[in-house]
């Protein structure tokens, strides 16, 4: 009876150390990224021109997680658009003003100061806008996209938008 005991336990903490092992790999590397160490460059073409990013985790061009910064300028307005996936948006720095809606309607926007916190779902169109420079901590899961509810608003085209407003 004893060596019957002590094969499960064996067996049942080895199987518990292959399963932690199997965890922390699948988890991947840690991230440690202060602020002041940030590699800002310019977002993609699917954002208006003038806002920065710095990828943080992951990678937001591809299937998976990711977690990224974005810098705004001052006077920088994202029109309505919406994603396929849930947005979360952390202010680090400044304000950050989020409407929702087809249109960009600054009187409706919520103004978020730092620390403020919006979740926009997915498929929901909505707007973003700063009258200073603000910079935000967004995650979700890629691949990320941007659908504009008005095409002519979308800076991949010829004729979109410039950023400010």
């Amino acid at each position: 009876m004893k060596s019957s005991s002590a094969m499960v336990l064996l067996v049942g903490s080895l199987a518990a150390s292959l399963l932690a092992g199997a965890t922390a790999l699948a988890q991947g590397p840690h991230v440690m990224a202060p602020l002041k160490d940030a590699q800002w460059g310019p977002a993609p073409p699917m954002l208006p021109a003038g806002a920065q990013i710095a990828v943080l985790a992951g990678d937001p061009t591809k299937t998976g997680p990711y977690t990224v910064r974005l810098k705004f300028p001052a006077n920088f307005t994202i029109p309505a658009h919406s994603h396929p996936t849930n947005e979360h948006v952390t202010v680090v720095s400044g304000d950050l003003f989020l409407g929702m809606g087809n249109v960009v309607d600054k009187s409706t926007a919520t103004p978020l100061g730092v620390g403020g916190f919006g979740l926009l779902p997915a498929g929901m169109n909505h707007f973003a806008f700063t009258r200073q420079e603000t910079t935000v901590v967004l995650f979700g899961q890629g691949p990320v996209e941007f659908k504009y509810v008005n095409p002519a608003d979308d800076p991949r085209n010829a004729r979109g938008t410039t950023g400010s407003k």
